[in-house]
């Protein structure tokens, strides 16, 4: 199967349940896992933000590697989140974690150092010479503090073959218009912003690594599927259905969101590594209201 089958459609940046002493509840992972490939969804990126991946280190993070693929044993292909700030960690990781089963790496744009445009550029030219698999870069100026431009990310599109796709999540529409227009032909870019994926898809993108998905797989993917076949008519009710629920689960940070939509849902406990911490009472009860409303 091609990359761009692959990551056609919806990917999940999936969170990472804990328990209440902060161990990986492995328990709840594999039923969450269950619950996302029976969602319909193509594919998984593990490790993400939203998987809380800044509190997630070494041997622990090759276990949550190791385990994700033993349990969705094929059925879905899989995204390895690795990303950093300092380039030689980066690289070291590529070449530490043993990542079968996995098809392809997520890996964000350096954070807090705010490199100018030729650093970040270097920063994916050293990746893409090192990387043991195709690359999906990450550009999310709302994290990391530094927006790459539509010219960094069509330069290193154009001279870093092994990096296939962008998540494109600056909601920035001059930017994601003139990377979309200018693009290789086999150089895929993918919504990293749920409220605005049906824009982008309109727009020339070709799908979304969504936090929403993690809570409501089916009815987001199938709106994904229905922009992708140009059925607007058909998509456009499911993303109004979502839109007060994606606020939320953003109101007060993420993943503190949608953890607290999987909690109520019975799916994992509502526990987080500081400093991520839980959504406040106020924001719980208009989040059991929202999901009432689209029951």
């Amino acid at each position: 199967m091609s990359l761009r089958k692959k990551f056609t459609g919806t990917g999940i940046a999936i969170v990472t349940p804990f328990q209440e002493d902060g161990t990986i509840d492995w328990q709840s992972f594999s039923k969450l896992i269950e619950f996302w490939i029976n969602g319909k969804v193509e594919y998984l990126v593990v490790l993400g933000t939203t998987g809380e991946s800044a509190t997630v280190h070494g041997d622990e993070k090759q276990q949550v590697f190791s385990f994700v693929a033993k349990e969705v044993a094929g059925r879905l292909p899989l995204v390895a989140g690795i990303g950093g700030n300092d380039t030689r960690e980066v690289v070291h990781a590529f070449n530490t974690f043993d990542l079968t089963g996995y098809d392809a790496i997520l890996s964000v744009s350096p954070y807090y150092n705010k490199p100018n445009q030729e650093g970040i550029f270097q920063h994916y030219k050293q990746l893409d010479a090192a990387t043991p698999l195709p690359i999906i870069m990450y550009n999310v100026p709302s994290r990391t503090g530094q927006s790459m431009t539509a010219g960094t990310q069509l330069r290193i599109a154009r001279e870093c073959k092994n990096i296939f796709a962008t998540k494109e999540a600056s909601g920035d529409f001059n930017l994601i218009n003139q990377l979309i227009k200018n693009k290789p032909d086999d150089f895929m870019v993918i919504s990293g912003d749920d409220p605005i994926t049906l824009h982008m898809i309109a727009a020339g993108a070709e799908g979304l690594i969504s936090v929403v998905a993690n809570a409501y797989p089916k009815e987001y993917s199938d709106m994904v599927r229905h922009c992708l076949n140009g059925d607007f008519a058909k998509a456009l009710p499911l993303h109004n259905k979502y839109i007060d629920i994606i606020a939320s689960m953003f109101a007060e940070g993420s993943p503190s969101g949608v953890k607290a939509y999987l909690h109520e849902m019975g799916l994992c406990q509502n526990t987080f590594r500081l400093p991520v911490w839980p959504v406040s009472a106020g924001l719980r009860e208009k989040i059991r209201e929202l999901m009432k409303a689209v029951q």
